[in-house]
């Protein structure tokens, strides 16, 4: 019991992350693991539990969403699904010894990228401006690593964005929500089909994860974006940290 209290309260605070500023799966991903949950299933069923708050946060930010330079949604969308399908494939056929070396690594990939992500974006901006082919293609490797992990990839979409000239923060996270979620969507057809997932456990959370996503898009308009970045931040770097220690103990 006190495992599905920890994992209902991993997923509404996640749902509540990614609706906010990303980063979900670091909270998760962890609990999964905690719960007796294998890692490689573990990342099936994080990807699989925060699906449906991410759907609910997009609804929720529908009024704000915007068009990309010379790309359509449309296209958008489409490299964001064929990136998400090689990524889930390539997550089911790597073997859990090489995950359990490989998470840390992604896990600190992707706590870089949420602390300074925004911040490279920026300097990026100023030295270079890429066209609509380059974007697709980055949205495409965006969409693998979505598939794959997915750590802060939100944070790793809004930073290349930028690069094409987007700067309304709005429009961006509204595109982040909704083009997080198509990359998620494609993934979780081929975890349910390959029965990867861990259903008890999973379905606590996605309840949970519908929950915060929805009042985690709403309270976000409400709160210092700088302090809630700071926190979230704070705690990738401790659950990074303890992989690692994690994986040293394995090997």
């Amino acid at each position: 019991m006190e495992h599905f209290l920890l994992l209902f309260g991993a997923g509404l605070l996640a749902g509540a992350m990614n609706a906010a500023a990303g980063g979900g799966s670091f909270i998760t991903l962890p609990a999964l693991v905690f719960a007796g949950v294998p890692p490689v299933p573990a990342n099936a069923s994080s990807t699989v539990a925060l699906f449906p708050g991410s759907l609910a946060s997009a609804w929720v930010y529908r009024e704000d969403l915007g068009a990309f330079e010379g790309v359509s949604m449309r296209a958008m969308l489409l490299a964001s699904l064929s990136g998400g399908l090689s990524g889930a494939l390539l997550l089911l056929v790597t073997p859990r010894t090489a995950f359990d070396v490989i998470l840390p690594w992604l896990l600190l990939m992707g706590t870089l990228a949420f602390a300074f992500g925004r911040r490279v974006g920026a300097v990026l901006r100023r030295r270079f401006h890429i066209g609509p082919r380059t974007l697709l293609c980055g949205q495409f490797l965006l969409g693998t690593y979505g598939g794959y992990f997915g750590g802060a990839v939100g944070i790793m979409m809004m930073a290349v964005w930028s690069l094409v000239g987007l700067s309304d923060i709005k429009a961006m996270n509204a595109a982040r929500t909704l083009l997080v979620g198509a990359t998620n969507s494609i993934a979780v057809l081929c975890f349910v089909a390959a029965n990867a997932v861990w259903w008890p456990q999973t379905c606590v959370m996605l309840a949970a994860s519908v929950v915060g996503g929805h009042a985690g898009a709403r309270v976000t308009r409400r709160l210092p974006s700088h302090l809630l970045r700071a926190g979230i931040t704070i705690f990738n770097v401790a659950m990074t940290a303890a992989f690692f220690f994690r994986a040293a103990h394995v090997l």
